[in-house]
């Protein structure tokens, strides 16, 4: 697999780039399942979120792509009634936030591997914590 673009994220002022995929954790709980044109092997998804950490809740404030029948995808047209921002309510997991230099690429995914990753622990939405993950160069470990 294609290494994917990575979506956004608005944290404390500061635009970074998540190694996750929040809004299909939504479609796994609605059982929705849109169409997306996908015009790349780097976004097999079809469409690029961008999200938003604000008073400790995880927003949806953005997105792009298209549906399969070339219409373009809006807040909107996912969310009728939310053109500006939606409460990612159905979101619980780990965000992981690559930082620092690339150690290893890895043409899969978000296989990199970089030195530091900001690990984003949300609950229903709820940022519930934050730590950093000092990693390793593959093959340097004490493990390998």
């Amino acid at each position: 697999m294609t290494a994917q673009a990575a979506e956004s994220l608005l944290l404390d002022g500061q635009e970074v780039y998540l190694c996750e995929t929040p809004l299909n954790a939504y479609f796994a709980l609605t059982g929705l399942a849109p169409q997306f044109q996908v015009e790349t092997t780097a976004c097999w998804r079809g469409y690029i979120g961008s999200w938003e950490i604000k008073d400790s809740r995880l927003y949806l404030i953005d997105i792009g792509g298209s549906y399969e029948d070339g219409s373009p995808i809006t807040l909107e047209s996912l969310f009728p009634g939310f053109p500006h921002r939606v409460f990612a309510h159905w979101y619980s997991g780990t965000l992981r936030v690559p930082q620092g230099e690339l150690l290893k690429y890895r043409h899969m995914g978000w296989a990199s591997t970089f030195e530091r990753d900001l690990l984003i622990d949300v609950e229903d939405g709820v940022v519930k914590g934050m730590q950093v993950q000092q990693n390793q160069e593959p093959g340097t470990g004490e493990d390998e």
